[in-house]
């Protein structure tokens, strides 16, 4: 069953229909809200929350639209609001053996050696370190722009606000990133890195 199927069926009452939207957003939606809230269990909670209300909403949904940026967009504002209200961070230290493994393992490249391995366990490590540092909105801001690929013209619309708005958030996003991980390459410079 396709999306546009599988909405048809939603608006009609047909339940069904969420069972082809959870195959096809749920590991994405989970995988996006860990990255702003980090911490698992509350990323599988909000996803399921959003699920739900997706649902109970689905007759707000213009089906001429796809379904991916509202849901997702759904998803990420619910995620900035529990990152902000969490007082506690969750380091991989402090996660399970099996939490840690897991998620080292879906983030690892199958085909890499273990120099490459070693440098991207150290690049994963120093780019979620720096995630952390950045305030919840603008982790979002973040994961919505180059983990979703939602454009920023979807991201304004998502948000309600102006499309230079979301420019300029997402600019200083990225200029604190990029003033965070800049200790990982000491020689290149802003200039450098532009060209």
């Amino acid at each position: 069953m396709d999306e546009r199927e599988a909405i048809a069926r939603l608006q009609r009452g047909d339940i069904s229909g969420l069972e082809a939207l959870v195959r096809a957003y749920y590991v994405r939606a989970v995988r996006a809200a860990y990255l702003v809230a980090h911490d698992r269990d509350l990323a599988e909670d909000i996803v399921q929350s959003a699920f739900l209300r997706a649902y109970e909403r689905i007759d707000q949904f213009d089906a001429r639209r796809p379904f991916g940026p509202w849901f997702l967009r759904s998803v990420v504002n619910d995620a900035v609001k529990a990152a902000s209200r969490q007082t506690r961070r969750i380091s991989l230290e402090r996660m399970t053996g099996d939490e840690a493994s897991a998620l080292l393992e879906r983030l690892a490249d199958p085909h890499a050696g273990p120099d490459t391995d070693a440098e991207q366990a150290e690049t994963r490590e120093a780019v979620r370190a720096a995630l952390l540092a950045l305030s919840p909105i603008q982790r979002a801001l973040i994961v919505q722009r180059y983990y979703l690929g939602l454009s920023e013209a979807e991201m304004a619309n998502s948000m309600d606000c102006p499309p230079g708005t979301i420019k300029s958030r997402l600019h200083a996003a990225r200029e604190r990133l990029r003033g965070i991980l800049a200790p990982l390459h000491p020689l290149t410079t802003r200039s450098e890195a532009d060209k």
